[in-house]
């Protein structure tokens, strides 16, 4: 299969660039093209020409999580350390797909964890959940596998996870409620305990 490659192309678990297979990006489009003639436009008018390429690129860089390892980028940047107390990433962006409508949903995602003799590159972190929220999605599952990620390759003493997102699908469209939020949240380990499930809480300002 041959592929087509914006910029440099490296070998790692999590790509900065943007990578399209030509067969999909065909197959795709072709498909894009069907959908906009069955809805009733014109693919052929200036403004619809290429969307139907752009659409299926824009795809395959929205699901681009589905061919990255986040065990192998957390791996990639563990080192031994005593600290032993909790690490706190908040306010992390998050941009996925719903998976029942292929409708955004965004937000921010607050990762703590308290080290058990390592510690991880800060920014592998906010990669994981890029790897996690590029595929076709529902916000509890994600939230699952972000914590379980974490907890079962860093094995610390406790992870906690907590996403806030808005679903264009309920604001767009179905009951179109503009102002609604939806939080999720998951805890491990030490941060089953409610004395440091609080902390974690007030230090993200919930």
């Amino acid at each position: 299969m041959h592929k087509q490659v914006d910029f440099i192309e490296l070998i790692m678990p999590y790509k900065s660039f943007e990578e399209y297979s030509d067969d999909v990006t065909d197959n795709v489009k072709n498909k894009y093209q069907e959908i906009i003639t069955d809805l009733g436009e014109d693919t052929s008018r200036d403004g619809l020409l290429k969307t139907p390429e752009r659409a299926a690129k824009a795809m395959q860089f929205l699901t681009q999580g589905y061919d990255q390892d986040p065990v192998e980028i957390l791996k990639g940047a563990m080192f031994k350390e005593s600290y032993n107390e909790m690490v706190i990433v908040k306010d992390i962006e998050l941009y996925s797909l719903c998976e029942h409508h292929i409708l955004p949903f965004f937000g921010k995602v607050h990762i703590a964890y308290i080290p058990n003799g390592q510690i991880v590159g800060l920014s592998k972190l906010p990669r994981i959940v890029d790897v996690f929220a590029r595929r076709l999605q529902v916000q509890e599952r994600l939230t699952q596998q972000i914590l379980d990620c974490i907890n079962d390759t860093l094995n610390p003493q406790g992870v906690a996870v907590v996403i806030e997102a808005s679903h264009m699908c309920m604001m767009m469209r179905g009951v179109q409620k503009q102002n609604s939020t939806t939080t999720t949240s998951g805890f491990r380990g030490q941060f089953e305990k409610i004395e440091t499930r609080n902390e974690f809480l007030k230090l993200i300002g919930k």
